[in-house]
């Protein structure tokens, strides 16, 4: 099987498993992710293959994702295996998987899982990361904000969205990051001169 197929399948895998997210980790998402990893590691010098392949997988499994991750690791086992990966290739993507949550706080071993990582963060900012913010909180309950609480989706933007840029490990992905990072500074200026509004005006 040739590399182009073997990714269609794992597109398939993807688009099965997340085509009815809400939480902004939708089959889009990874689709993003995947063109983002093949350009950073065609500019880099990384695997594309392993990076495409590991960011059209990266979220299989996610615990916060998936009530029983065990069981949708074991499909993806199977998949990797009928794909006709070799044991190199698969341990290679397993490994650019690994260590991609920004959660979790690891850095990469790999280049390829660096690659990865970066464009897993790269969607996260932006226009598109905004979104992808809304509607993980929503999905997960949270207020858009709230003056007397930290468990709010603007509170994300602190805790998280805001500190990307500084955690990216490519020269690639750092340049992409310049506009998206001061998308975000805009819209949270906007938003608190619009809450602020009535306060002023009213």
């Amino acid at each position: 099987m040739q590399a182009k197929e073997q990714l269609t399948e794992m597109k398939h895998f993807v688009q099965r498993l997340f085509t009815d997210d809400i939480t902004g980790h939708d089959y889009y998402h990874m689709e993003r992710v995947a063109h983002l990893a093949r350009f950073i590691a065609e500019k880099e010098g990384a695997d594309s293959f392993i990076c495409e392949a590991a960011a059209w997988l990266h979220d299989v499994g996610d615990d916060k994702l998936f009530p029983k991750p065990v069981v949708i690791e074991k499909e993806l086992d199977v998949l990797l295996q009928q794909i006709s990966l070799s044991q190199q290739q698969i341990r290679a993507i397993k490994q650019a998987m690994q260590d991609v949550s920004f959660r979790k706080g690891k850095t990469p071993k790999t280049l390829e899982g660096k690659v990865v990582q970066d464009a897993d963060r790269l969607d996260a900012i932006g226009a598109i990361g905004i979104a992808r913010a809304f509607a993980y909180g929503g999905a997960k309950g949270r207020p858009l904000y709230h003056e007397e609480i930290d468990n709010h989706t603007i509170q994300h933007f602190y805790d998280k969205l805001l500190r990307i840029p500084d955690k990216l490990h490519t020269t690639t992905a750092q340049t992409i990051a310049e506009d998206r990072h001061q998308v975000l500074k805009r819209f949270l200026e906007q938003f608190y001169q619009e809450w602020n509004y009535t306060l002023k005006n009213g």
